[in-house]
């Protein structure tokens, strides 16, 4: 038979074996419900537009002491790294700038590490640039780093590897995504790649009966056409003109291949002494193409040349209501009634836009 004293000691006992396990549990309780607050909740000292780079190398304690040091605020570094191998982040930090927006948690923060989710920033090559206006806009594109300032066309083309090449129509006008620590040249060796395989989609489905012998022949000639079509329903027709120029043995003609002869000099004005003095890009006095593309030229350039519109037409003159389009003409007399019209229109035009200005 136990002895009473002994059964109040092992009840008391229990019960204090009890209560310790309820208050483990109620702190183990607390603390899940801090972590989850802090993996969930969002950080501190966040102002809009803020991010962080993950450089290679860094570990993810470097990576909390980074944050701490731009003024972040939330949560302990073991809970941070605890959540950094909960979520199987910290041995897999993506190298790359991250957005720290007001709002964004640490889970959200680290799973984009994991994930590589970095700011992406975007470029525009625009359809018709010339290689001198590529290049100035890359020089303002940030945080784009630059790698061709000061390059001569020929060390721009040696450091993307295509020494014997002139640059002018190589690059593809599309707007090109990249990520901070990506340079001028990321961009352009991409740009590069595009338009190669663009320009082979469009010689491999060009019309078999074109004057065209090379596909560098094929970018030269729809740059010329990117220039003179504003109106991408125009290009195959202006293609096509050009196209039944060579044909016949005519001159070309076209005023962009004049106005990128004279180059830097141009102040927006084409005169007739443009017209008369020869240039290796003056179709006016010389048979054929020019010697190289004249501009960047779009998808829809490069395959209005591979396959133009078919026709009879020879000249054409825009139409000068600033609509961008075209009177097209088989005659020379025709054509001259074009000019006639063209002048009329533009006429109008700039008398409306005097009377409208006087009005304000």
């Amino acid at each position: 038979m136990s002895h009473p004293r002994k059964r109040r000691s092992g009840v008391l006992v229990l019960f204090l074996l009890l209560a310790a396990l309820v208050a483990a549990l109620a702190v183990g309780a607390l603390g899940w419900q801090r972590y989850q607050a802090f993996a969930d909740g969002p950080l501190g000292g966040l102002e809009a537009g803020g991010s962080i780079t993950v450089e290679r190398g860094d570990s993810l304690p470097r990576v909390i002491d980074r944050l701490r040091a731009a003024g972040v605020t939330g949560g302990e570094t073991y809970e941070w790294q605890l959540l950094g191998r909960q979520l199987e982040a910290a041995s897999r930090l993506h190298v790359g700038e991250y957005a720290l927006e007001p709002g964004t948690t640490p889970r959200q923060l680290l799973m984009a590490m994991r994930q590589g989710d970095t700011i992406r920033y975007r470029f525009t090559l625009v359809e018709g640039w010339n290689t001198r206006e590529m290049r100035a806009a890359l020089a303002r594109a940030n945080p784009l780093v630059q790698k061709t300032a000061g390059m001569t066309a020929g060390e721009l083309m040696e450091a993307l590897g295509h020494p014997d090449e002139h640059p002018e129509g190589r690059f593809l006008p599309e707007t090109y995504v990249y990520g901070r620590g990506d340079s001028d040249l990321d961009v352009l060796r991409r740009a590069y790649a595009d338009m190669e395989r663009a320009l082979a989609a469009a010689w491999e489905a060009r019309d078999p009966d074109t004057k065209l012998k090379t596909p560098y022949e094929m970018l030269v000639m729809a740059s010329i056409v990117e220039k003179e079509s504003a109106v991408a329903e125009e290009r195959p027709q202006i293609a096509g003109l050009f196209e039944r120029r060579l044909k016949i043995g005519m001159r070309l003609q076209t005023d962009p291949t004049v106005i990128y002869g004279i180059g830097e000099d141009y102040d927006g004005n084409i005169r007739r002494v443009h017209l008369t003095t020869d240039t290796p890009y003056n179709t006016y006095t010389r048979d054929g193409l020019p010697p190289t593309p004249i501009a960047m030229p779009g998808v829809g350039a490069l395959q209005a040349v591979a396959n133009p519109a078919p026709g009879d037409s020879l000249y054409f003159v825009a139409v000068g209501d600033g609509s961008g389009r075209h009177l097209f003409a088989r005659t020379l007399a025709e054509h001259q009634a074009n000019v006639r019209k063209y002048l009329q229109n533009y006429r109008q035009r700039v008398s409306g836009m005097d009377r409208a200005g006087e009005s304000r």
